[in-house]
């Protein structure tokens, strides 16, 4: 178990050495030479770090944003984190061991199903593995399993996810990209086909959110960047206001608080900027390596990506996602608790990743105007799943919580709905 949690904390989880190294076998296998083996091993880390960095300076700017706007419009609820109940998994019920078991699991139920069935594709977002692990390892002890069953089920549960999921989003990836060469892993995906399915409904897929035509004194803001500047920094300076100067100025320092967070908004399009980046140099390296494996291991394998590999095919819809899904989100917080359920405060996080590819998804189904439309839906979508999931959380001990990405909010209700019920009547 030493050897297992070392590899699986250090190595597979560690997205950015995993990639690499599936590069680096990749190659090997198509009997690169010793120099092309190296550069495209350590272009592909290279790639993933910068676009985790960029990811990062987002991160760390929505993290101000989040309180801000939480202080700003007086709001209290449950806020969705997924790494809370990892951490309570781990230390307070002592699992640590069967979710780096179930994490391991899943990852060769994946291989399996990919090696003999039409199903080629190979879940790459470690991360996002782990969430996996740590609901089903979670929900399966509270449905009476434990040891090898408890790892089997949720390693079968989760391997089929890992595969199925980018099976699903396959033919809106292929519309999105133009080509077969990734897939996308991230488990946001239910979220993702609704978003599609509901903008294939009342859009027009004719009139894509990239056309946007501006006025010729208005034809800067065509430039990517300087257009998610003109809604997220005013966003920020507005939110800033409503939390106010003494709020502000806490988290400011000895910057005004305006100032600061104008540079915050400002902060966000650099992690844009350097995310693009570092999309862009990932990909000029992983799809041709990932070949050597699709060769020998699973013939006609698909490398299964996080979703900002998706950002740059249609970075307005981005922008329209992100906004759509956090209106959607809001509204779903003052809706829910209507009907009994908890008030789950928007995730902005969550908005802008998940958000932001449904946008994507939207665009490619109904254009820019299923685009607008079906991401305050999605905001809703993914609000309400979360709400849900509190009942079961509560009735087993974790009050105020609920997790994120859809996918795994809905492995953890297939266990409370329908695995949890067949176990006890058996």
């Amino acid at each position: 178990m030493v050897v297992v949690n070392f590899i699986i904390k250090n190595i597979l989880t560690q997205a950015s050495i995993t990639i690499a190294l599936i590069s680096l076998i990749g190659l090997i296998l198509q009997r690169k030479k010793v120099g092309e083996v190296i550069s495209g091993t350590f272009k592909t880390l290279l790639g993933f770090l910068v676009l985790s960095a960029g990811s990062g300076i987002i991160v760390q700017s929505l993290i101000y944003f989040g309180k801000i706007f939480t202080k700003g419009f007086g709001l209290q609820g449950i806020v969705p984190s997924i790494e809370a109940i990892n951490g309570q998994a781990m230390n307070n019920l002592h699992l640590g061991n069967e979710i780096a078991l179930t994490f391991l699991a899943i990852f060769i139920v994946n291989i399996i199903i990919a090696r003999f069935t039409k199903w080629k594709y190979i879940f790459l977002t470690g991360q996002a593995i782990l969430w996996m692990a740590t609901m089903t390892t979670v929900f399966g002890k509270f449905a009476g399993l434990t040891g090898a069953p408890l790892v089997i089920v949720g390693g079968i549960v989760g391997g089929i996810f890992a595969v199925a999921m980018p099976a699903i989003a396959q033919p809106i990836v292929r519309k999105i990209t133009g080509s077969d060469d990734i897939a996308l892993g991230h488990f946001c995906t239910i979220g993702y086909m609704f978003a599609a399915g509901v903008s294939k409904l009342v859009g027009d897929k004719t009139k894509s959110t990239e056309d946007i035509q501006l006025p010729k004194g208005f034809e800067f803001l065509q430039d990517t960047y300087l257009s998610v500047g003109l809604v997220m920094i005013p966003l920020y300076i507005v939110t800033a206001l409503f939390a106010g100067a003494k709020f502000g100025s806490q988290l400011s320092g000895n910057v005004n608080y305006v100032v600061y967070a104008f540079l915050q908004g400002v902060q966000f399009i650099v992690g844009v900027y350097v995310l693009l980046a570092g999309v862009r140099l990932l990909l000029a390296e992983i799809v041709p390596a990932f070949r050597g494996i699709a060769l020998k291991v699973v013939p006609d394998a698909k490398p299964a990506l996080d979703c900002p590999v998706l950002f740059p095919y249609a970075p307005n819809a981005v922008t329209i996602g992100f906004v759509g899904t956090t209106i959607g989100s809001v509204i779903a917080m003052f809706v829910l608790p209507m009907f009994g359920l908890a008030m789950i405060l928007p995730g902005m996080l969550t908005n802008f990743f998940a958000g932001g590819t449904a946008g994507v998804f939207a665009n490619a189904a109904g254009g820019r105007r299923g685009a607008i439309i079906s991401t305050i839906a999605h905001g809703f979508f993914i609000t309400l799943l979360p709400a849900l999931l509190v009942i079961s959380f509560n009735k087993m001990g974790f009050i105020n919580a609920t997790a994120t990405d859809v996918d795994t909010v809905t492995a953890a209700l297939l266990y409370a709905w329908i695995i949890t019920p067949i176990l006890k009547a058996l």
